[in-house]
């Protein structure tokens, strides 16, 4: 019962954000339990270094890297919604929260985070902003992790990849998989996984 009134809380709260700026949230409600465990999943706990959560919200996908089994100390929440930091602060104590804006990555984490950086798993709606934003988040996000880094990245449009992989500047720097439909998540999603080509292995 608790569950949820938290996740209609939840709910409210998206809806809430996403009618004062669609452009910054860019969904109507958080990411389903099944999305966000899909989005956890692909996290390497073997891979040393912080994982950084981008748009973290109200939480799920954090929620769910915990129970994957990442420590909490490894996790660096970036948020740009002074709210949800607050909230998520709540929720989460013991992980880092970092307000600020995750298409300016380097900035934003600049002096906030030590040691190196394993993978970005984003939660942030791409497709609402411009080709070269999401070029340069790609590329930011790949000089703080080096070349063997994950970046992890859900998406609602099925068709093709929210990282435009054929864009000046990124045309056969990066490979990118996208998972198989996560049909239990409302509406439908997808998550895709960037690496630098010819690093890390298959994506």
């Amino acid at each position: 019962m608790q569950n949820a009134k938290r996740s209609l809380a939840d709910s409210a709260r998206f809806i809430k954000q996403w009618i004062e700026n669609p452009r910054l949230i860019g969904a109507v409600q958080p990411s389903g339990p099944a999305l966000a465990k899909t989005m956890a999943g692909f996290v390497d706990l073997s891979r040393e270094g912080s994982i950084v959560e981008l748009g973290p919200g109200t939480g799920p996908v954090t929620k769910a890297l915990l129970a994957r089994g990442v420590p909490a100390e490894r996790l660096v929440l970036v948020e740009y919604e002074a709210r949800f930091c607050h909230m998520l602060a709540e929720r989460y104590p013991s992980v880092k929260i970092v307000q600020g804006d995750a298409y300016g990555l380097k900035k934003t984490l600049q002096g906030r985070i030590e040691g190196p950086i394993a993978a970005v798993v984003s939660s942030l709606p791409l497709l609402v902003r411009p080709e070269r934003d999401r070029v340069e988040l790609l590329h930011q996000a790949f000089e703080l992790m080096g070349d063997d880094g994950l970046f992890i990245q859900f998406t609602y449009g099925l068709a093709k990849s929210p990282m435009p992989l054929h864009a000046h500047g990124v045309s056969g720097a990066y490979t990118g998989k996208g998972s198989a439909p996560i049909l239990m998540n409302i509406p439908p999603a997808r998550v895709w996984r960037y690496r630098k080509a010819g690093h890390g292995g298959k994506p």
